[in-house]
């Protein structure tokens, strides 16, 4: 079997979203997932809109909390993760259907500690996809700190878009 994935989802104020958010995380072709919702503390029905997904899927686990920010909430689905690797989605945004497991791959096919993915910025579902143009791009530690400042910099400066070993997290957390 393949190893547990956790899915960590930082959730304020987005009752409009959070829906095609989780059913998007929900849909993966990786199946063996831990999805960690954090509620932020969000005024709205986000919380009870979570709640309602872990009544219908166990891979669903809510988390309600005081507002403490974004990187509060991301830090607080670290700390209670199970997975041996972890991604972060925004709770505004939706994933591919073959996201996680295309991470995965690349993380066994290239043995290393993080994937990363490129995205789209749009502001709807009505938008044409594009074919997909799929190649791999492999960086050493200090030729992915040269990226920082390169084409891919919004890549490799954001949480999400990536997967990571769970482990790198052992010692670090976003600053609050």
């Amino acid at each position: 079997m393949k190893p547990l994935v956790s899915v960590v989802v930082p959730v304020y104020k987005v009752e409009k979203y959070i829906e095609r958010c989780v059913d998007s995380i929900l849909n993966q072709t990786y199946k063996n997932l831990e999805i960690l919702l954090i509620d932020d503390g969000s005024p709205d029905k986000s919380g009870e809109i979570c709640d309602s997904y872990a009544l219908k899927d166990k891979r669903v686990r809510v988390i309600h909390k005081n507002n403490g920010g974004l990187s509060d909430a991301r830090n607080v689905g670290i700390d209670i993760s199970k997975g041996k690797y972890i991604t972060f989605v925004d709770s505004d945004d939706w994933i591919e259907k073959t996201y996680i497991e295309e991470l995965y791959d690349l993380i066994e096919s290239t043995n290393s500690e993080i994937a990363i993915c490129n995205f789209l910025k749009v502001s709807d579902e009505n938008f044409k996809k594009i074919n997909k143009v799929q190649y791999i791009i492999e960086k050493s530690n200090i030729e992915a700190l040269y990226e920082l400042y390169g084409k891919f910099s919004t890549q490799f400066t954001v949480a999400w878009g990536k997967l990571y070993n769970r482990r790198l997290f052992d010692d670090i957390r976003f600053p609050y």
